[in-house]
Order: C-alpha cells, then structure tokens, then sequence
C-alpha cells in the first residue's frame, strides 16, 4: 500500500469511520487460521455463539496477525505509533434463525466500544480512543450472515439510536459484506452491533483492537513469557514490553517505539 492510497484510506476512514480492505490474506492462510479455530472451538463447551478473547495467547497463527504488514501500516497510519494490542477476540456466530440468545451473545446490540462508565464525550460525540481491525474468516459476502452492523459516520456526529435491539433495522445502518481473507478496520467510537444470523453460514470473524500503549490493554495485565519469547520488535511493543520504567509508557522515547519506523515507510 503505497502513502497515496493510505492517504485516501485515512480520508474515508474520517468520513465513515470504518473501511473494507479486500483480499488481504491468501486463501491458504485463511485455511490455516481456519483449522486453528477448529482446534480452539473443538476444546469448548457446544454453544450457539462463541466468544474467545486473548486468541494471540491461544495460537502462534493467531499472533502472527497482530502485526500484519499490509494492516498494521494503516493502523498506524491512522493512530499513530505509540501503540499497543488492546484486545485479540475471536467471535463464532452459527446459524440462528430463531434469534435465540445465549451467555455467550449470539447477537449483539447496537453500541459504541469503550469502558463504563464510556469514554467523556464532547457535544454528544465521542473522541477516537482506540482502533479494531476485523479479519474475515468465513464467507460472509451477503447479509444476515452474523455481519457486523455500523452506521457510517455515527462516530462524527451526535447519535442515538432509537432501538438498540440489532434485530430491528437502524435508518442509515449498513451490514458489512465480505469475503474469507477480507478485512475491515472500524474506530471504537463508530455506532455497531452484530446482525442476527439467519443463513446456513457460520460467522467467522477475527478481531484486532490497537490503543495507545497508555491504556490498559483488556487481554491480560502482562503478556505471557511464552508469547514473548520469539516477538519482533513491533511485536514486543505491541505486547507493551516497552520500558521497566511506568512514566515512560506516558513520555517514550523514540527509541522504544519501533513501529514509528512505519510513519515514513
């Protein structure tokens, strides 16, 4: 992705609040995270939804995403790069078409991303706090496949919506479409739910959430040794190893923030 394509990437995303990148992991990498959550679900309880959260610490496939090259850039692009992994969350949704609900969520309601109390906001509009890049691991190319929802803009604006149950339709609202290999990058401010699934299809979907390495990340407190031990660079800040030194996770030096490097790359 060269800077002009990023610099009109950066634009849509100020507009929208979400963008749809296609076709950026191949077809035998999407296999491999594939069987990987094979693995994973076969080890839980049977359940209609399937919620699975700190997914890097689960799998080294899964790891390897936290700094995909043709992601991470933009990532950066967009929230600059004293950055970390806030959240890795692996979501299963299987076909619902009686909107049964479940502990585990099987639909989700419309809602900004954020703490509660929620992030202070100014004039009814909420600051950007941090980024999820969503990978598509099954075919969800057409609606009320379990799709995520958002309404485009909603995060620039005052809003509300009048209904916050996702089974009914939101004025405005747009359902995101994509193939296995698709990704789509979304700001925690942006209005979202999750459509119910009534196809025959399940719901596949891979989040990675990136903040400024000054928040607490919701994963875990420090990542595992385990985790750590084969990390790159990118990938050690990612996981907050930047300094012993706490004061230094609010004023870093240059030197410990590798990523910085993809400013001008």
């Amino acid at each position: 992705m060269d800077q002009l394509e990023m610099a009109g990437y950066a634009k849509q995303f100020e507009r929208d609040g979400y963008l749809l990148l296609r076709g950026v992991l191949p077809q035998e990498r999407v296999e491999r995270l594939n069987a990987v959550v094979d693995e994973l679900i076969a080890k839980e309880p049977e359940a209609l939804a399937y919620n699975l959260y700190n997914s890097v610490e689960r799998h080294e496939e899964i790891a390897a995403l936290m700094d995909e090259p043709t992601v991470l850039p933009l990532i950066v692009r967009l929230l600059s790069y004293n950055i970390q992994l806030h959240i890795s969350h692996l979501t299963i949704r299987h076909p619902n078409p009686r909107n049964l609900d479940t502990t585990t969520q099987s639909f989700i309601n419309w809602h900004q991303d954020g703490p509660h109390p929620q992030f202070p906001s100014h004039e009814g509009v909420t600051g950007l706090y941090y980024i999820k890049a969503c990978y598509i691991l099954s075919d969800m190319s057409e609606p009320d496949r379990g799709n995520t929802k958002v309404v485009p803009g909603s995060h620039n604006r005052p809003f509300q919506p009048e209904c916050p149950d996702t089974r009914q339709k939101l004025e405005g609202e747009v359902q995101i479409c994509g193939r296995p290999g698709d990704v789509f990058i979304f700001a925690q401010n942006l209005w979202h739910s999750a459509a119910p699934n009534h196809s025959s299809h399940t719901r596949r979907q891979l989040f990675m959430g990136y903040s400024p390495i000054w928040m607490r990340p919701i994963d875990y407190h420090r990542a595992s040794p385990e985790l750590l031990e084969n990390a790159n660079p990118y990938q050690k800040q990612l996981l907050g190893v930047i300094d012993a030194n706490p004061f230094k996770y609010y004023v870093p030096d240059a030197s410990m923030l590798p990523l910085r490097e993809l400013i001008s790359n």
